[in-house]
C-alpha cells in the first residue's frame, strides 16, 4: 500500500484550513467536504480517496464488489499489549496491514513519510494466535497501529487512513534528528484522541 497519495492530501487538507484555502471536494463527484468525510481505499492506487456522503453510502451499499473502490471501516479498537518484537518493528511507533493475498505489510512514520517493510508470515500468524482480534482486521482498510515509543503502550485496530493521519502529523512536527519537543506530544494528543472518538 502506498501512503503517498493520502499523506500528501493530509498535508494540503490541513494546510488549507490553517491558511483557508480552497475547501476540499470529494474525489470522485467534486461535490464540497465536511472536515470529517469518509475515504474510499482506491485498489488501482493503492491509497486513500476523499469522498462525500453520497459516494460514500454508495460503495458501503454496494460492497467490495469488482470495484476498484472500497469503504474505508471507521472502527477504532483498543487492544490488550501485543508483543510485537516478532513482527521486526525497528521503532516503537508503527503500523500493519494485512493484505487480500494473505501478505501483511507494516509501515513505520518518519519525517520523510511511511518507510515500509513485509512481514513474516509466520510470525504474523503467532501475534493473531495470541491476539485473535487481529483475525478481523479488514485486509487493505484497516490496520494494527502500535506505539510502544516512551514506555507506552498503545495497541489499536484501526481504519488506514488514521495511520495515514499520523504519518502527515510526524511528519508535519518533526524536527531536527531525534524529532524535537513537539513530535512526541502531538503523537500522544493523537493515541488520545483514538480513545475518545466512538
Amino acid at each position: 500500500m502506498s501512503a503517498g497519495g493520502a499523506l500528501a492530501a493530509l498535508i494540503r487538507s490541513s494546510a488549507d484550513r490553517r491558511t483557508g484555502g480552497p475547501e476540499e471536494r470529494c474525489e470522485l463527484c467534486a461535490a464540497p467536504l465536511a472536515d470529517d468525510h469518509r475515504h474510499l481505499y482506491d485498489t488501482g492506487r493503492e491509497e486513500a480517496v476523499c469522498t462525500c456522503p453520497a459516494c460514500s453510502l454508495l460503495f458501503a451499499e454496494n460492497g467490495a464488489g469488482d470495484s476498484q473502490y472500497r469503504l474505508i471501516p471507521q472502527r477504532r479498537r483498543k487492544l490488550p499489549p501485543i508483543e510485537t518484537g516478532p513482527l521486526g518493528v525497528p521503532v516503537g511507533l508503527a503500523f500493519f496491514v494485512p493484505r487480500e493475498d494473505g501478505t501483511v505489510v507494516a509501515h513505520y512514520p518518519s519525517p520523510a513519510g511511511a518507510t515500509r517493510w513485509e512481514v513474516d508470515a509466520s510470525a504474523w500468524q503467532e501475534a493473531v494466535a495470541r491476539c485473535p482480534d487481529l483475525a478481523g482486521v479488514v485486509p487493505g482498510v484497516e490496520a494494527l497501529l502500535v506505539n510502544t515509543a516512551r514506555d507506552l503502550r498503545h495497541h489499536w485496530i484501526v481504519p488506514v487512513d488514521e495511520c495515514f493521519r499520523l504519518v502527515a502529523l510526524v511528519r508535519r512536527e518533526w524536527r531536527g534528528l531525534s524529532g524535537g519537543g513537539r513530535v512526541w506530544p502531538a503523537v500522544e494528543e493523537f493515541f488520545a484522541g483514538l480513545a475518545e472518538r466512538p
